[in-house]
């Protein structure tokens, strides 16, 4: 049995939509953006608004240009670093070294009270 809800799918103080309603829209220009996938986005912008030298594709999400031949590269992503690795690049081997003597040497010594 269809329910006789005649206003479902609509918001309350909705009314006719269109141009007479709304008034007349901004006139638009359409600017072609390509990705390095090959993908095109077609946004439309106000014909006063300045235009982006980037837009994001919508389909893959890279960076796309103007230039169909000649795309925008991908940005390069960083790998993963572990904590060990950020370590690594503020201290050298020696340093390391130097704080383990110094920690076993104090772990040795609480050792001997006991």
């Amino acid at each position: 049995m269809v329910g006789g809800n005649a206003i479902r799918g609509t918001r309350v103080g909705a009314g006719p939509t269109g141009e007479s309603e709304r008034g007349e829209s901004a006139p638009r220009r359409r600017i072609s953006y390509w990705c390095a996938n090959g993908h095109e986005a077609r946004p439309s912008f106000a014909l006063d608004a300045e235009i982006p030298d980037e837009w994001d594709c919508p389909r893959c999400g890279l960076p796309g240009g103007q230039d169909e031949k000649n795309p925008p590269a991908a940005p390069r992503t960083e790998p993963y670093k572990t904590h060990l690795a950020y370590v690594k690049e503020r201290r050298s081997d020696a340093d390391g070294e130097a704080i383990l003597a110094e920690a076993l040497a104090r772990l040795r010594k609480r050792r001997e009270i006991i």
